[in-house]
């Protein structure tokens, strides 16, 4: 077996080793299908019986953000209705796991969350999204209005998505400044960055625009089985405005000539469910560039990820038409 699954840091040894953690799985095959933030495993018994299992970047999520993660995917599977994953506990009857399971010995544990398997397909950007889009729409509108009225259970934590979080050089996700290409774009950006803060300073945090959302709401989050729309991937869920859901949706597309017909169904969908005043549907282009930075952001700080160095190509200078066309209206 090989020791090391790809450029995950994980020995496959010591994640053949962790199952054991979950009963019925210890003899399982693992595949790795995913790795951008964290390490995503599928797994299948040789009946055929598969599930997922979620190796958390360490150091990324506290174990309170993790269950806080995991208690609103619940809520609003119980609340509204939502196709989010399900958990599956441990032989101790606990949802979150930890196992050493990196190569490198100075990493003593990672947290682990293993998911009953999901059908269904990922959309793609070369096909028709409107439906899906209006679908997106209608699944952040009930997110939204859910937490309005949830309470929250005790010692509840989540990441907090803010103009600082985002743009300072101690960001979340990096420091946009230290993105490759950046160069000769540094004084646009910056004049972005700059409008940013502003723009979002006024805007505010009222508990009508700011509260808990998915904050990663993207193609790559969704999965269509039939009629059904499930949306999957909770790990970036935390406090922000609630239309970076939708800045979120086009993430890495924001240049499609396909993203006014993509906005008018996300909005649609939207007020299907819940009501968004024109003001707030006015400010929607600053969290598209709001994401975009953050964007920015991760790709300079994971450049060592085979995903994050081939976008690093032409990622910033694929910006440029976008930030000089948000600052000739907002600037």
């Amino acid at each position: 077996m090989q020791d090391q699954i790809g450029q995950t840091g994980i020995s496959a040894a010591k994640l053949a080793a962790a199952l054991r953690l979950w009963r019925g799985w210890t003899d399982a095959h693992f595949e790795l299908i995913n790795h951008t933030e964290n390490a995503t495993f599928l797994l299948q018994r040789d009946d055929g019986t598969k599930s997922v299992l979620r190796v958390h970047r360490f150091g990324y999520n506290s174990a309170a953000a993790i269950h806080s993660e995991l208690a609103w995917m619940q809520a609003l599977r119980r609340d509204q209705q939502m196709f989010t994953p399900s958990p599956i506990a441990g032989e101790n009857g606990a949802f979150l796991q930890s196992a050493p399971v990196n190569i490198d010995a100075n990493i003593p544990a990672q947290f682990m969350v293993l998911f009953e398997f999901e059908g269904g397909r990922e959309p793609r950007e070369d096909e028709d999204l409107q439906h899906s889009f209006a679908e997106l729409g209608r699944l952040a509108a009930k997110a939204h209005t859910h937490v309005q009225y949830w309470t929250p259970p005790t010692n509840f934590e989540r990441l907090r998505w803010t103009e600082n979080s985002i743009l300072d050089a101690d960001g979340l996700w990096g420091d946009w400044r230290k993105t490759p290409l950046m160069g000769d774009h540094f004084s646009l950006y910056a004049q972005l960055d700059e409008v940013l803060r502003y723009r979002l300073a006024q805007f505010g945090k009222g508990p009508d625009r700011y509260g808990l959302i998915h904050a990663d709401m993207r193609l790559a989050n969704l999965l269509i089985d039939g009629e059904q729309t499930k949306l999957i991937d909770f790990d970036d869920c935390g406090y922000c405005w609630f239309l970076y859901d939708f800045a979120a949706a086009i993430s890495f597309m924001e240049d499609s000539p396909t993203v006014p017909a993509l906005k008018a169904a996300w909005l649609k969908g939207y007020r299907e469910i819940k009501d968004l005043s024109a003001d707030d549907e006015a400010e929607i282009d600053t969290f598209i560039m709001l994401r975009r930075m953050a964007l920015t952001a991760w790709i300079g700080s994971h450049i060592s990820s085979p995903f994050a160095a081939e976008t690093a190509k032409d990622f910033v200078p694929r910006g440029v038409p976008l930030i000089e066309d948000y600052l000739s209206k907002f600037g």
